[in-house]
């Protein structure tokens, strides 16, 4: 029987992915491709839609080489949530002063909204309570309203339709305008089982987008992972270079599908706290350009400056909070890279992987031992909030800081400073832990995954500053396994990606494995990373 496969594509920051994942949750292949990034102004970050389709069909169209078209069974795509904004036609409509058409999409990085943010957490409205209280500029609404505030004649007036980036892969593979609960939940303030809110919408001055049934913005809805339309319409898998009707499952958010990669990994026999546990004991931390910070719980929590509660929007049938920081990945580059020594480092570090690996070795050297290294950044402080707090103080006009600076500017001044960086990020961490314990989540355990987990230094100051345990599965690309769930959903091979639920003697719900991994899809842990706490940074 020739083997099968599924085909996950993430759109992330800088970069879209794609992966042919195996029926055993293995990475047979992967791709990458750079996309653009456009600053027209400060704190407005653009893409083109049509950009990022082309590299998305490049992707698939090199992790499926070799492979027979009727191999591949299903396509699911992931993206960062940003604001797609078309036409009556389905093209392109400008988002930027200078109205160039194909610069049609507001990143979620872009804070251009922050005013319309502010206002919109004023109006106190009911929705607010699952957004943690306060409206974020990383938010469509904002965006929207900024729009028609800013851009009325050149963008709102001639905008048909309003995706969530994630919702615009997957229309573009199937022609479906229907649109996933992850991302309307997540970001748009939908509520199901009622819906929109059209009290909402009026009380910020975006009435226009009721009518039609909100067909701007989305009328239909469906939970990640299902199927969509009748699967990739001729042109699509023409560009893709696949099958016509291969399935395509609803999208996810890139960091919702990092959490469904590697949440129900399979811990038996590492005497993890979250062994024989509630898969709600555990944390999924996506990270990389930002960290998000992903909890699930039975019942709705209630979390001040933590966006949620938000159900079925990673796991179905259960409530998910974000945590996050607007800037991880992209603030250490930020301090590195604008350091005096930075230069000497490159030098430095030229026969390494990269700059990081060349740092961590440093930081052991100066402090004689690994054990060590935190105490070097005891005298050098940081305030990570550069581009505003997402959670727990959920303030947007946050700017950073760095306390104990010398005239100093050496190569080990840099590598102090990076520390303290990367110091300052996991107690940020810390602080969202704290604020979701408090508001009743038992996390015991913590798994990472992106660009940042394959940096031993920052996954072990996470495990210092939180005091638990951190877990990297040994397929480190979970956000595009998570990807190729939603396409293995898609294809009926697999009924559901719920969680098992089984009962306890107490009668509390016990959630073990997703359905696709226990059958399918199973992580495989044989090389199993665990960083255990070595030393309590809190008290540093």
């Amino acid at each position: 029987m020739a083997e099968v496969y599924y085909v996950g594509v993430d759109v992330g920051t800088a970069s879209v992915r794609a992966a042919l994942v195996t029926r055993e949750g293995l990475l047979k292949s992967t791709a990458e491709e750079p996309i653009s990034i456009w600053e027209p102004q400060c704190d407005h970050y653009v893409q083109s839609s049509t950009e990022i389709w082309e590299k998305c069909c490049t992707v698939v169209k090199k992790v499926t080489q070799g492979v027979k078209r009727n191999q591949v069974r299903g396509v699911g795509f992931d993206a960062t949530c940003s604001l797609v904004v078309l036409d009556q036609n389905l093209q392109p409509v400008p988002v930027t002063q200078d109205g160039d058409r194909q610069r049609n999409v507001v990143m979620w990085m872009d804070h251009r909204a922050a005013e319309q943010a502010a206002r919109i957490t004023n109006t106190g409205h009911q929705v607010l309570s699952r957004v943690g209280g306060v409206m974020s500029p990383e938010m469509q609404p904002p965006k929207l309203l900024w729009l028609k505030e800013n851009l009325k004649e050149s963008c709102w007036n001639k905008a048909a339709h309003f995706f969530d980036l994630p919702d615009f892969l997957s229309w573009k593979a199937t022609g479906c305008l229907t649109r996933s609960l992850c991302t309307l939940v997540c970001k748009w303030t939908y509520c199901p089982p009622e819906g929109w809110d059209a009290s909402f919408w009026t009380s910020i001055g975006l009435e226009d987008l009721l009518e039609n049934n909100f067909s701007k913005i989305g009328s239909a809805t469906c939970p990640p992972g299902s199927p969509l339309g009748d699967g990739l319409t001729q042109e699509a898998a023409s560009d893709l270079g696949l099958k016509p009707g291969t399935a395509v499952g609803a999208s996810l958010i890139d960091a919702h599908a990092g959490g469904l990669g590697v949440i129900g990994a399979d811990v038996k026999g590492f005497h993890l706290p979250c062994e024989d546990q509630p898969i709600t004991s555990r944390m999924a931390m996506i990270c990389g350009t930002s960290t998000c910070h992903m909890a699930i719980s039975e019942q709705p929590l209630f979390v001040p400056g933590v966006w949620g509660p938000c159900l079925s929007a990673m796991v179905p049938g259960l409530w998910l909070n974000e945590g996050g920081q607007s800037a991880t990945g992209r603030l250490i580059d930020h301090m590195v890279k604008g350091h005096a020594a930075y230069t000497q480092l490159q030098e430095q570090a030229r026969h390494r992987s990269n700059i990081y690996s060349y740092l961590n070795s440093h930081l052991s050297a100066m402090a004689n031992s690994c054990s060590a290294v935190d105490l070097l950044g005891s005298s050098l402080h940081v305030w990570p909030d550069f581009h505003g707090n997402r959670s727990p103080l959920a303030d947007p006009t946050l700017k950073g800081m760095v306390i104990g600076l010398s005239l100093s500017q050496t190569l080990d001044d840099l590598a102090v400073l990076y520390l303290a960086t990367v110091q300052a990020l996991a107690l940020g961490t810390l602080h969202i832990l704290e604020a979701m314990k408090e508001a009743g989540h038992d996390i015991r355990t913590l798994f990472l995954c992106g660009g940042l987990s394959k940096n031993p230094l920052f996954v072990q100051i996470h495990a210092n500053a939180t005091g638990l345990p951190v877990v990297l599965p040994d397929q480190m690309e979970a956000v595009l396994i998570g990807a190729a769930v939603l396409g293995a959903r898609a294809s009926q091979d697999y009924s559901t990606i719920q969680v098992h639920r089984t009962s306890h003697d107490d009668s509390l719900l016990k959630c073990v494995y997703f359905t696709i991994y226990l059958e399918v899809l199973r992580l495989h842990l044989h090389s199993l990373l665990i960083f255990y706490p070595k030393t309590d940074l809190k008290k540093r």
